[in-house]
């Protein structure tokens, strides 16, 4: 694969994101033409990153004052804690807002992150080096950040463009298997809400992504990012349009939150649930065809991915499921907002539903 570089405008921040295999090497180049200097640059690690590929990070970085900080991603670490923690550091070092924090790892890394770099003397220059095929394709772009409760996911965060990304694919070479479907959630994501063609190619084309095989991946990846890179620029502060980068998500952030952000369930695994889910209440609400319905079904189903909330919930979970889904933090009035599709490609976002209504069609899938 060729590089690629897109470049992103919003109003708060222009950057690029750079997608090419094994491109560690250049990063003081990229960040030259990015204009990004500092005199002192942290480094926050995912643990899971292989010792080899932090190794070239390090080696392509220009000779500053480096310091290093391991990071355990798990959705239980995402809260207050792990940002104090990385705020100390910077504050004891005397970071200025002309310094650097670079995030290598997955999208609770760059969330964490970059959430602390938006309130560090209220920002300072953040780069995002995503190492899962999640974060490549999903969360780097965009500059949402932010961090889990026990109120429920993301609900403390900020908007914080970074000022540059660099997504190498050959990290994605070292990911269990288990984390390439889970980034698969967002890309499926991506197809269901930009027209047809993607989705039709996601169906021909699914196993050979989740094996990484090329170009395949490579396709994948560009095309979620363009999908992305379009409602981001329109919509930064997701007052309108890109609220529809939420299809699945309300659903799929109360069943994270309901299992306490454990291992049984992660992200992109939720959002498959979440995406289904919404997908069957579009069928239920006269909005998605049945035929429709059944092209995303038997692509979930085909490629073995998760799509049943009843393997992993019960009747005596709904409560907790609706407590979580009304704290959601799109919702702006006592009903729950939700991103449905009308047909494959074209989602609509303006729709509030009652708790009694959500209810019931959630009693029917749970005791299936």
């Amino acid at each position: 694969m060729n590089l690629i570089k897109l470049r992103i405008s919003t109003n708060s921040q222009k950057y690029s994101i750079v997608i090419g295999n094994n491109i560690l090497s250049k990063l003081k180049k990229f960040l030259k033409e990015g204009s990004i200097n500092f005199n002192q640059c942290l480094l926050i690690i995912d643990k899971n990153v292989p010792k080899k590929l932090i190794k070239s990070v390090l080696n392509s970085l220009p000779q500053s004052s480096i310091t290093t900080h391991y990071f355990a991603a798990n959705e239980k670490n995402k809260n207050s804690k792990s940002v104090d923690k990385i705020t100390t550091i910077l504050l004891k070092k005397n970071f200025n807002r002309n310094d650097c924090l670079i995030s290598i790892g997955g999208g609770i890394t760059g969330d964490v992150s970059g959430y602390a770099a938006s309130i560090y003397k209220r920002g300072l220059k953040f780069v995002n080096i995503p190492t899962t095929l999640l974060s490549q394709v999903d969360s780097s772009i965009g500059g949402k950040t932010g961090i889990n409760t026990k109120y429920g996911k993301n609900l403390i965060g900020s908007f914080y463009q970074p000022s540059l990304v660099i997504s190498d694919i050959n990290f994605l070479n070292f990911l269990p298997k288990r984390e390439v479907v889970c980034g698969y959630g967002e890309i499926l994501k991506h197809s269901l809400i930009d027209g047809k063609k993607f989705f039709y190619f996601l169906r021909k084309n699914g196993k050979k992504i989740l094996n990484l095989k090329s170009p395949f991946i490579q396709k994948a990846i560009l095309q979620s990012c363009l999908i992305k890179k379009k409602i981001v620029e329109s919509d930064e502060k997701e007052l309108n349009i890109r609220k529809i980068l939420n299809f699945g998500h309300t659903f799929a952030h109360a069943y994270e939150a309901t299992l306490k952000y454990s291992k049984t369930l992660n992200h992109g695994e939720a959002v498959m649930l979440g995406i289904r889910t919404a997908a069957k209440f579009s069928l239920l609400n006269n909005t998605l065809s049945a035929k429709e319905f059944q092209l995303i079904e038997d692509h979930l189903d085909d490629l073995n991915l998760p799509r049943n909330i009843n393997k992993f919930f019960s009747i005596k979970n709904l409560n907790k499921i609706l407590s979580f889904m009304k704290k959601d933090k799109k919702n702006n009035t006592n009903k729950v907002n939700l991103v449905l599709l009308k047909k494959l490609g074209s989602p609509t976002y303006r729709l509030q539903f009652d708790e009694k209504k959500i209810n019931l069609f959630l009693r029917n899938e749970l005791i299936k």
